[in-house]
Formats: C-alpha cells, structure tokens, sequence
C-alpha cells in the first residue's frame, strides 16, 4: 500500500512507455493478491481526483478485462483465438537457444532477457518488443514462447500473460504488433538500441516479415557456444526451493485441519484472512502439486510467493488434490478467495470468496476490450465511480 500511495498518477501517464519511465511496480502484489485493484485506487484517489478514462485506470481495465476473457473462454486462452499472419504450422515448437540464452545479437532482445532473468519483471513495452521479434521475426508460436515467459515473471498471470501473447502474435488481434530500432531509441536506454539489426526497417517491411513464413535466425550456436556473453536460463522447478519453511504434510500435519474451520490460502490470495475467523480457525497455505507440474516457476519466483505467503501462515503445505481432499473432510468448513488459476482444483472443496473487483462484471463475453470496457464504464466521467459501484 505504500507502494501504490506513493504512485504519481500524472508522471505515470506522461512516462509509462519509457523503459525508466515512472510506473508503479504494483503488478507482482495485484497479481498475487496482496492487494487488489479497489484497494489500490482507493489509495490513489485520496490524493487527486482520476477521469475514467485516465491511463492508469485504462491498464487496470487491461488486467480485468483479461480476466473476463479468460472467465468465458475458459482453457481456449491456451490456444489461438483466431488464425493469425501464417497457418499455426508455420511456427516453430521449441524456442530457440539463443533467445533464451541472451545472444541473439540483437541489444533489446538480449536486455530484454537478461532484465527477465535477473530482476523477473519486465517492463511492458519491453514485454511487446520481445514477444514481437520471437513471433513474428523468428516464427516462434506464441504459446511456446508465453509459457516460457511465464515461469520467470513475479506478475506471471497466466490471462494476461497469454492474452498478450496473442494480441502481438495476432491471433488474438485484428493485425500483427510490429516494433523497430526507431521506437527501441526513443523509449528505451542506450545500451537497449538496436541500429542495423533486423528490427531496423520500416513498418511496412516488418509487416511483410510478419507475412512470410520465412525466418530470420539469430547467432549460430557454434558461435553462441564460444562466445562469452552466454547467459543461463534460471532452472525452473514443480516445487519451492528446498531452504524455505514449506513441507509435504505428514499424516500428523494433516490432523491439524480436523473438527476446525479453515482457512486455505493460495499464491493468488496473499493477503490476511477476513476478520471474524473463530479461534478454532486454522490458516493453511497451498502449493497444488498438480497445478505446478504444468505451470512450473523460477526460484526467483517461488521465493517472492513464499515470503508473500508466510506473512499469512506458517503452514505452507505442498500436497496433491487427491491429499488435500482426504484431509479437508475432517474439517468443519472451509473456505477460500476464489481465483481462476485454482478454481478447477479447489471449487469442489471450499466456499469461495469473490475476489473484489473494480469494474462490473459482464454476462456475456465481450470480443474486444472497447466493446467490454463501454459496458463496464458506460455513464461514468470519474474513477471514484468505480468504487461506489462496488
């Protein structure tokens, strides 16, 4: 909350695109649900009046809008939307080496990944440009490459991440996102531009590339093998690192949860339990087996969500669905904040809280983000309306 009360409303909008530009870091914590998108406003509009239509609520649209798509379309988010510039077999499975290793050559791919691994957060518009080149230059398929991106980010939300995805790749959009040397130099660092490069032509020869299923490969691995500025891709892992205060619960930790209330907590509900728990409540955190042998995550990562969550709890369990079943049924109710990451594994087992949300929610999926966000704002000139609506 600090954080987000110490945001400038009027610099972000200025500044956002600018790789130091002034945003507002917040992303890991709505992700996570440290704090949510109302409660972040809220601290926001106690120092000055926001239009609805103002940059930073506009990317707060972004983040539930997503979420709405991903709420109608279900598990159709892991795949193209719609046929994009080339037939799906036109693009490769695997990302290449030197992608993931940083020598492509290229300074704002490379940048781009090294901040990735380094930091596990990326700016946005970084975010573009590398999606961008992997799509449409090297004729990576998007879903290869946002799974890989998704592991490393600290806002790894899988409907944002993949939907965006898609909307560069153009099977989520009505045209391909093309970027070039001329906007790396205006809104990134120097050491980040990218003169006489494949990226360093006009728009119109980019949209030709993105046509054409030809692909422009990066450094041979013989060269990216003897040459120094070689990277390593950070290990990702189905489990936490083995230091942290988490465990595989025995039949005795399971015994913990019986003849009490329960509270569980997940990676996208990091935040202190509701008020009015009985003393017989019990707060247990979970890491879902089943859920992270498909999503796996960097160290980086995992150690961001476990600091998050032993704030909550001490009792951080990674345990199969089948486990968690067995043990919930000695316990005499058992509720959660709802999230679609784990719906499908936990719906059966708690009540679930809505998760507060700022916009209202729509019936009916909306194809586009003007069409969702018109329904969602319709009437509205200030963002404080948001909040009354709620």
């Amino acid at each position: 909350m600090r954080r987000a009360e110490a945001v400038n409303p009027i610099r972000y909008a200025k500044t956002r695109n600018f790789l130091d530009g002034d945003v507002t870091g917040l992303s890991p914590y709505l992700t996570h649900g440290v704090v949510t998108l109302p409660e972040v406003l809220r601290a926001l509009l106690d120092k000055e009046s926001l239009g609805i239509d103002h940059k930073l609520v506009y990317e707060f649209g972004w983040r539930e809008f997503y979420r709405h798509v991903w709420s109608h379309a279900g598990d159709e988010i892991f795949q193209s939307l719609h046929t994009g510039p080339l037939n799906e077999s036109s693009y490769k499975n695997e990302l290449p080496y030197d992608i993931r290793h940083a020598t492509t050559g290229i300074p704002v791919i490379d940048e781009a990944v090294r901040t990735l691994y380094d930091t596990g957060t990326l700016h946005n518009h970084a975010r573009m440009w590398l999606a961008s080149y992997v799509v449409h230059i090297r004729k990576v398929h998007w879903r290869v490459a946002a799974d890989w991106l998704v592991a490393y980010l600290l806002d790894g939300d899988l409907a944002s991440n993949h939907l965006s995805w898609q909307w560069v790749a153009g099977t989520g959009s009505h045209k391909p996102y093309l970027f070039n040397a001329e906007n790396v130099a205006r809104y990134a660092p120097a050491q980040w531009h990218s003169p006489d490069s494949v990226i360093d032509r006009s728009y119109d020869e980019l949209d030709s590339i993105a046509r054409s299923a030809k692909s422009y490969d990066g450094m041979p691995k013989k060269i990216i093998h003897d040459d120094d500025r070689v990277g390593h891709e950070p290990v990702v892992s189905t489990t936490p690192p083995n230091d942290l205060s988490w465990c595989e619960p025995t039949a005795a930790d399971l015994e913990l949860i019986a003849g009490r209330d329960v509270w569980l907590v997940h990676p996208w509900a990091l935040r202190q339990p509701p008020s009015g728990l009985t003393d017989n409540s019990v707060v247990i955190g979970l890491y879902l087996r089943e859920y992270h042998e498909t999503w796996p995550w960097s160290d980086t990562r995992w150690r961001w969500v476990d600091a998050a969550m032993s704030e909550v709890t001490p009792h951080r369990w990674l345990l199969r669905f089948g486990e968690l079943c067995v043990a919930l049924k000695k316990a005499t109710r058992v509720r959660s904040v709802d999230d679609l990451h784990v719906r499908h594994l936990v719906k059966n087992l708690a009540e679930l809280v809505p998760a507060p949300m700022l916009f209202s929610s729509v019936d009916r999926r909306c194809s586009s983000f003007s069409h969702w966000w018109k329904q969602t704002t319709r009437g509205f000139t200030q963002a404080e309306e948001l909040l009354q609506k709620s």
